[in-house]
C-alpha cells in the first residue's frame, strides 16, 4: 500500500511566454514559479514516451493516489491481486485483497485527513505481464506526527487483463524536521545562476526576521529582454512543527510547500493557486551535488485538477564571487 505509515521548492507550471506547453494545451500561469522552474521547462525536453506496458502501471499508480486520497479502501483493494502480500517496514504482513482492504478502512479511518503524493522512480519490465516499480510515498499530515519518506518496491502482474499489485515492500526513512533543521537552509544563502538556451535566472537567498527565515527573490530575463520576477519565503512553521514555504508569483498566485528532508537535499509538497484561482500541486525536489550547485526537478504536477508533464531535472550555480 505504498505504505500504512507514511509524507516547495517551487512548483511549475509553464508560463504564458512560452506559447503551448509541452501536452499542446494552452500554458497556465504559476502559482509557485520561479525563474529556475521557468528555464527548466524551456530549456529541457520531455523525456521519452514510456513502453505502453510501463505507462499502463504507471497509470494504475496514479489510480492507486486517487483512491488513496478519496479514502476509497474498496477501490485501494481492487489494484491489488487477490491473494497480494504487503510487508511494511515492520516487517509485518498482510496477506490478501480482503485483509489489504480491512488495513486501508482502517487506516483511514484512524486518518481522515491524510493525502499521500507518489513518487516513482524507476519502472522495468522484468518479464512478460511482470513489472518492478520503486518509488517513495509522502504522506501528509504524517501518521503520528512524524515526518519520513516510504521506500518502496512493488511487483506488478497482469491479472485478468488488468495491471495489479502482487507483492509491495516498503522501508521507512525518518524525515522528522526541527527547528535546528532550519540551519540546512544555510546552503540556499547566496546568489544562484542558471541559463538555458538565451534565458537567464538570476536568485538570490537571504536570512530575513532575525534568522528565521529564507527570503529567496528571483528574476527572469527572457530572449527579447523582458522580465519577470517573485518572492519566495522559507522558515519554521511552529504550529505544525515542520519547515513550510510560501510564494508569491507574478501572475498574483500563490502557493504553500510542506518540506522534508531526504538523504541528498529535500523534497517539497506544494498545494496553491494561480492569479485567476486555479488551484495547482506539485511534487518538487531538490537534491545538492555539491557547495555551488544543485539539481531541481519539479514532478506530479497538475493545474486545476489536470496532469502536466514533469520537468526534467536542471542544474542551478552558485554566482561566482566577484573579485
Amino acid at each position: 500500500m505504498r505504505c500504512l505509515t507514511l509524507l516547495s521548492f517551487l512548483l511549475l507550471i509553464p508560463p504564458p511566454a512560452w506559447g503551448q506547453d509541452q501536452a499542446g494545451q494552452p500554458p497556465v500561469t504559476d502559482s509557485e514559479t520561479v525563474a529556475d522552474a521557468e528555464t527548466a521547462e524551456t530549456a529541457t525536453q520531455q523525456p521519452a514516451a514510456l513502453a505502453p506496458e510501463l505507462s499502463a502501471v504507471q497509470a494504475q499508480s496514479q489510480a492507486f493516489v486517487a483512491a488513496f486520497n478519496q479514502h476509497d479502501a474498496e477501490a485501494v483493494a481492487a489494484l491489488w491481486t487477490e491473494n497480494a502480500e504487503y510487508i511494511s517496514h515492520l516487517g509485518t504482513a498482510v496477506q490478501g485483497r480482503e485483509a489489504i482492504e480491512q488495513a486501508y478502512a482502517q487506516f483511514f479511518a484512524d486518518h481522515p485527513e491524510t493525502k499521500i503524493q507518489v513518487v516513482i522512480d524507476s519502472l522495468r519490465q522484468v518479464g512478460e505481464g511482470l513489472v518492478i516499480e520503486d518509488g517513495r510515498a509522502l504522506v501528509s499530515p504524517p501518521p503520528g506526527g512524524a515526518a519520513g519518506i516510504s521506500k518502496y518496491t512493488a511487483v506488478h502482474t497482469q491479472d485478468d487483463g488488468q495491471w495489479r499489485m502482487a507483492s509491495v515492500r516498503d522501508v521507512w526513512v525518518d524525515a522528522a524536521a526541527t527547528r535546528e533543521s532550519t540551519d540546512d537552509l544555510e546552503f540556499l544563502i547566496g546568489d544562484w545562476v542558471a541559463e538555458e538556451h538565451g534565458i537567464q535566472l538570476h536568485s538570490v537567498c537571504r536570512w530575513v526576521a532575525g534568522g528565521h527565515f529564507v527570503a529567496r527573490t528571483y528574476t527572469t530575463t527572457q530572449v527579447d529582454g523582458s522580465q519577470s520576477s517573485g518572492l519566495q519565503l522559507i522558515g519554521w512553521n511552529p504550529v505544525d512543527n515542520r519547515i513550510q514555504s510560501w510564494m508569491f508569483s507574478p501572475d498574483g498566485g500563490h502557493a504553500m510547500g510542506v518540506w522534508s528532508i531526504t538523504a541528498t537535499g529535500w523534497i517539497a509538497e506544494t498545494r496553491g493557486a494561480t492569479g485567476d484561482g486555479t488551484p495547482t500541486t506539485s511534487l518538487n525536489r531538490l537534491s545538492r551535488l555539491d557547495e555551488n550547485a544543485y539539481v531541481w526537478q519539479s514532478i506530479q504536477r497538475t493545474v486545476g485538477g489536470v496532469a502536466v508533464p514533469d520537468t526534467d531535472e536542471v542544474v542551478i550555480k552558485r554566482k561566482p564571487t566577484e573579485k
